[in-house]
Order: structure tokens, then sequence, then C-alpha cells
């Protein structure tokens, strides 16, 4: 008998078997074109998993079978990371061009993976909290290129991680956040991973934002977690205060009355520190100020075992620090089904966001939330330095800049990680506000939906991307990194199938919301 003598009755089988392994997944409420996409998706993060060995020790000290390394090596990339020694198998964000782990894709990776292979999204998420992976000082690893960058801390399941933060990134003990780079490559004016060429630093408004965002995971698993043990109401307690620290120093930097929310533009902008006295708002309306809307969580008091110890202690808490009353009193005031929430926006900044967001001149596209907003393909913000232009223009698709090498761009284009968080976010909301807070969608239509329904928008819009229009044709077929801010198209690595997949979780969420009708 030859080797392919079975071969078609053999994949026959193995389709078959696939076929009923998602059929088990799949809500029935789908689409055909939805299972493809979905279907798609799935294959391409199963797909993108490999063999990453790096061992940093190994690699500075040279082949011991071979000719020395230079000396240059020792003071190279990563040599502060000693101790990493990786032999995994890990989800990468593309086997083609990207094959090598990257920390805050690779939480979004999981969402999705979770769906079809959870004990690997499990093991993924705790792979990076190992000794042989994160720092001695905290730090979980970035990226192979350079360990040691700073990005958004979305793998909030290793609490230490919190103060390798607050050590290095809280430059004048503020509880205000400069993170550098932070994974939004040149969405500022300036590269934000060098030194500035005003010298003093950014308080900026993301970086604070994924740290308050941060703290509201942290206090969700802690409440999960003393259903079992009441010991971890302390934990829950300790990530409670520093979220108010971050709240009340949003509106107050240093106590100078320097805010990040802009009361004129009702929007957040980052804030330009100089090496003297003062600070300048960057008045850029860029995902930067859509950010703060993330750190958002709702809880009931029956969750705590004590809630009456709770509230004494916080009021305690408030006697000490009577600057922080209004953010306590937010924070106890009971909304929709008897919820409490914590967050950083509030109704009176969630509202006037939202315009901006929901307004198709602005951040809404077709394919989703933009980048940066559409208003600055008119009105690019410039900046005068030394007699150097620094200045930002709305980019829908491929940057015009050499920052982080010119190969990526957060200056107009869709990415879908950020956009999945947003409708995360609005849903967490609307747990508070319930039906009393409609938006208007789009900006101008005079359409208004609940905060749900909104999210439900959003979905399909980023849905939309990869699905056939009423001509039959799609923007995107396949895997991409972005995508076009004005047609979908898409741009950058055209192999990504890291967390473009996580349109996966958008499709099963949107399948299983309509059984729920």
């Amino acid at each position: 008998m030859g080797a392919f003598d079975k071969f078609d009755e053999l994949f026959a089988r193995r389709i078959a078997e696939a076929n009923a392994y998602y059929a088990n997944i799949q809500p029935t409420t789908l689409s055909d074109d939805e299972r493809l996409v979905q279907r798609q998706a799935f294959a391409g993060m199963l797909w993108s998993k490999q063999f990453f060995h790096y061992d940093v020790a190994e690699w500075l000290r040279g082949d011991s079978a071979q000719p020395p390394p230079p000396d240059t090596r020792r003071k190279g990339r990563n040599r502060e990371w000693y101790h990493l020694s990786a032999h995994h198998v890990i989800s990468m964000p593309d086997k083609w061009e990207y094959p090598w782990f990257a920390a805050w894709d690779l939480a979004f990776h999981c969402v999705t993976l979770a769906l079809v292979d959870l004990d690997f999204a499990k093991d993924q998420l705790l792979l990076m909290c190992r000794e042989w992976f994160q720092h001695p000082n905290g730090q979980l690893a970035a990226y192979e290129w350079a360990f040691g960058d700073v990005n958004p801390p979305v793998l909030a399941w290793a609490a230490v991680n919190f103060t390798w933060w607050v050590n290095r990134k809280d430059e004048e003990g503020t509880n205000l956040f400069g993170g550098r780079f932070l994974g939004l490559d040149n969405i500022g004016v300036f590269d934000r991973s060098a030194p500035l060429p005003t010298g003093g630093y950014i308080e900026q408004s993301d970086g604070t934002s994924w740290m308050a965002m941060f703290c509201i995971y942290m206090i969700d698993m802690a409440l999960e977690l003393s259903k079992e043990d009441p010991a971890y109401e302390d934990i829950f307690l300790k990530y409670v205060y520093h979220f108010m620290y971050i709240t009340a120093a949003m509106q107050n930097i240093g106590e100078e009355h320097i805010s990040l929310w802009d009361q004129q533009d009702e929007f957040f902008y980052d804030v330009l520190r100089f090496p003297s006295h003062g600070g300048l708002s960057m008045k850029v309306r860029s995902l930067v100020g859509l950010i703060p809307a993330y750190a958002v969580m709702t809880f009931e008091d029956r969750v705590l075992h004590n809630w009456a110890e709770f509230y004494q202690r916080v009021q305690w808490f408030v006697q000490r620090r009577p600057e922080m009353s209004r953010v306590v009193e937010r924070m106890l005031k009971k909304g929709t089904a008897n919820r409490y929430m914590l967050s950083l926006c509030r109704r009176e900044q969630l509202l006037p966001i939202s315009r901006y967001l929901l307004d198709e001149s602005e951040f809404l596209s077709p394919y989703g939330v933009r980048a940066l907003s559409r208003y600055h393909a008119e009105h690019p913000y410039i900046m005068n330095v030394g007699g150097v232009e620094y200045r930002v223009d709305y980019m829908p698709a491929e940057s015009n800049s050499g920052m982080f090498g010119g190969n990526s761009n957060w200056r107009g284009p869709i990415w879908m990680p950020v956009n999945y968080l947003l409708v995360e976010s609005l849903r967490r909301y609307y747990l508070y506000y319930g039906d009393e807070v409609t938006l208007e969608f789009p900006t101008g239509s005079g359409r208004h939906l609940t905060l749900d329904l909104v999210a439900d928008e959003l979905s399909q819009r980023l849905i939309h991307i990869f699905t056939r229009d009423e001509h039959g044709r799609r923007a995107v077929f396949g895997d991409v990194e972005y995508f076009h801010g004005d047609n979908g198209r898409g741009v950058g690595a055209s192999h990504q199938t890291g967390w473009t997949g996580l349109v996966a979780s958008l499709i099963q969420e949107q399948g299983e919301r309509r059984l729920q009708l």
C-alpha cells in the first residue's frame, strides 16, 4: 500500500472532526460568513505557536566551542536580562515577519486562544511571570529586541509588576505615569522612548490610564479571590487606594492645578512638563485621550464579606486625605441594580468624550475607531522646538515618519486590540448606568443608543473589516497588523495573525448576544 493511498479519506476525516469541534464552539446564530471569518481567525492563532529559544546568559558568554564574541556584545541589548532563559512554545504575533514573543500582544492573543485552548492560554500568561522570564525587579519582558522596553501592563496577573511601574514610571511621585514607549509607537508629538528636545518629561494620559486600568484588574481579581478567602479583601482595598490616588492626580498634577483633562475641549491630553516649572497641554486628539475610559469596573456590596468594615476604612482614609473626598463620594454612589463603580471617567467626562469618539469626522470609521482623529487631516498639531518642527498629521494608512522604523503607524489607522478594550469598557459602563445613559450614534445623527448597544455597533464595524459587504466584497481577506482608518484596507505586517485574531472573540460575543434575544 502506498503512503498516500488513503490521503483523501484521512483528510476528509480530519475536516469532519474539525467541523464537529467548531460546531460545539460557534453560536448557532452566526451567519456562514461570520463562521468562516471566525474559523480563519482561530486557525491563524493556532498556527502562530512557535518554539522560541533564547538564553541571554549563553548569548552574552558565547558558544564555548566557538571563538569568543566581541566585548561589545556584553554591553549590547538585553544585557540587563541575564536571567532570562526561554525554551518554550509561545504564541507569536506573526511567525513570518515577527517570529518572537511580545508580552502585551500575547495578553490579547490569550483572550481568543482561551476559546479554543484554555490550558495553553493560561500557561502563556503564567510563563511571562515565571522567574526565568520576569525580571527580579518585577518588570515583565517586553519583546526580543528590547526586553526592557515598557508596554501597557495588560498582563495584570502579577501584582509585583505594579510595584516596578510605580518605582520607575512615576517621575515625581505624583501618581501620574510617563511610561515612554507604551506600545503606541508614533502616536505622540515626540518619540516617547527618547529624551525630549524640550527637556523635562511628559505626564502621559495613556500611561496613567493604563496604571488605573491595572488597578481595576487587580481589584477585580482580589474580589473574585475573596469569595474563597476573605484575606484578599485587604488587597482589594490596597488597590482601591491606589486607584483613588491616580484619579485625583489626573485632575490636579502635583497640586499645581494642572490637569490632564482639558475643560475647554472636554478631552484628555498629555501634558509636557518643563524642566523649570509649569506644563503645556499637547492638544492632539488621539487614542491617548480615549484610554482613560478603559479604567472602569462595577461591583456589588454583597461581594465583600464585611462591607461595613470596608466602608469604615475608606472613611478613615478620607479623613486623612480630604482631597480624596470627591473621589470616594463618586465611588460610593450606587447605580443600576445597586452596583458601585470605579472609573476614571464619570458621566460628565464620558459624554463629551463620546461625542468625539462617535463622530465620523473624528474617530469613528465605518470599520472601527481610529487611533487619531480625522480632525488632524486639515488641522495638524505642530510644535517648533529650537527651530525644528514637530507635527502630528492624520495618516490613515502608512506612516510618513521614520519614528520606530516607520513600519508602524498609530496616527489614524484602526488597531484591533485597543478597539476591543473600548468595546469591553462600554459594556462595563452599561452595568452601572443601564438605560439611563444614551449616546448619539453617530454624533449628529439624532439616533441615541444605550452604552451596550453602542458596544454592539462598534463590534459590528470591526467584524465588517472581514465580512462581505452588499457587493460581496471584503475590506480585508486574511490577517494583517492594522487597518486603514477610512476604507479598512489591511496595512502593516501581512501575516499578523496575533491580536487581529480578537475578531474571533468579537464574533463569539455577538453570536451569544443574539441567542439571548
